[in-house]
Order: structure tokens, then sequence, then C-alpha cells
């Protein structure tokens, strides 16, 4: 299944992990957006590429493996909040991103 149409057998999971990435950064915007309709906009449009992405992830890989690929998107946010939002990093909030990305591993690894 995952080299469905010739695809790489990463590919799925590397699409999932981009949507993940432009979901995130299309919600930073629209928190942006706030106060500038440009943000708002350019969130729209990578909150919805990465929905096309996802779309595209779920057609070449296992629903059980790409589906958990969507919780890097905390990841992300947390490094927007943190690094462009002034956000503090707690000792908790490490540790939860790091569970998750724990967690992350173990489900989208197949071992053969």
């Amino acid at each position: 299944m995952e080299t469905m149409n010739g695809a790489g057998r990463h590919t799925g999971k590397g699409l999932m992990l981009l949507s993940a990435f432009l979901t995130a950064t299309g919600q930073l915007f629209w928190k942006w957006g706030l106060d500038s309709w440009a943000y708002l906009g350019l969130g729209f449009v990578c909150y919805g590429l990465g929905a096309l992405l996802m779309i595209r992830a779920f057609a070449l890989e296992k629903l059980s493996v790409a589906y958990p690929l969507l919780c890097t998107g905390y990841m992300f946010a947390l490094g927007y909040g943190h690094f462009l939002l002034g956000e503090t990093l707690t000792l908790s909030k490490i540790a939860a991103v790091l569970l998750l990305g724990i967690g992350v591993t173990l489900t989208s690894v197949e071992r053969k």
C-alpha cells in the first residue's frame, strides 16, 4: 500500500509531516490575522494546502501510520509559541512534546 502510484516507501509519511507543519503554520497566521487580513489569508492558504497534502498522504499510507503523525503539529505549535510569540516553555510542555514524539515514532515505524 505504501508504494501505491509509484510513490516512495515514506512519501505518505513525509506528506503527513508537511501537512502537520502547514496546518500549524496556518493556525499561527490566523492568530496573527486578528490584526492583519493578509495573515488571515495566508493562514487559509497554508491550512488548505495542509488539508490537500493530508488527503494525498491518506491515499499513500495506512491510516494507523499516517494519522498519528498529525500530532507533530503540536510540536510545531509549541515551537511557534515559544520562538515567535514569546510564550514560556515549561518543563511539563517539553515533557509532553517528548512523549508525543515517542508515541508518534512508535506508531509510525513498521517492522516487517
